[in-house]
């Protein structure tokens, strides 16, 4: 079958192709939220189309349940999609039990203090310097192909979030210090979304040039 051939249905009207998601979790630990976010991919951007925190003290197996009943309804049941775990410390056993869900694909994201990406399991696992999670970020807070959904009860606070997102270089250590990195109340959100957009451009898709962050669309 041709690629033509795979979009017309069988009564030869042509079928629309199903969309891309990409999905972000940070899950959190004992005393702090789980945040997911849902990216769909619009051209050469994405739209933050759902964005959620998770109760305080949620158990991690019922935060898989309600991830596996989005995972198999609309939009996301038709869709082409991708689950991208923060595979730092808690969430090592929750990509397990992901795993054993019949969730996926799914890539866990481990973040590290390095140099250069590291694929790991035939790159089901990667290991992310934490500055290639926050250039990221930065290119979406000077550019201008991020949007957040205007109906998003945490939209305005991720994209504020964003836009106050900043790396500083010691000239002294050459380090990189990041504000409002895993510090402040809603980083779970800036996480989530950081996981998901990392994953969505380098987990075998071409990567894109971005240029900012705007309002537009709506979510669920």
């Amino acid at each position: 079958m041709s690629r033509i051939d795979a979009f017309i249905k069988s009564d030869g009207m042509p079928a629309i192709p199903p969309k891309d998601f990409y999905i972000g979790w940070d899950v959190g630990q004992a005393k702090d939220y789980s945040a997911l976010c849902v990216l769909e991919r619009h051209g050469q951007g994405y739209l933050v189309k759902h964005l959620e925190r998770r109760p305080l003290d949620e158990a991690y197996p019922r935060q898989v349940e309600h991830l596996f009943q989005m995972w198999f309804r609309k939009p996301l049941r038709e869709a082409n999609k991708l689950l991208a775990i923060d595979y730092t410390g808690v969430g090592r056993p929750v990509y397990d039990l992901v795993l054993d869900r019949g969730i996926g694909p799914v890539v866990g994201i481990s973040i590290t203090g390095g140099d250069s990406v590291t694929w790991q399991d035939d790159r089901k696992r990667a290991r992310v310097p934490k500055r290639d999670l926050v250039s990221l970020l930065q290119v979406f807070a000077q550019n201008n192909r991020l949007k957040v959904a205007q109906n998003l009860k945490y939209g305005p606070v991720l994209a504020q979030e964003l836009q106050s997102f900043k790396v500083k270089i010691d000239s002294r250590t050459a380090h990189d210090s990041y504000g409002s990195w895993r510090e402040g109340e809603h980083d779970d959100l800036i996480l989530s979304l950081a996981c998901g957009l990392w994953a969505a451009e380098n987990h075998n898709t071409k990567p894109f040039v971005f240029r900012g962050i705007r309002h537009g669309g709506r979510g669920w």
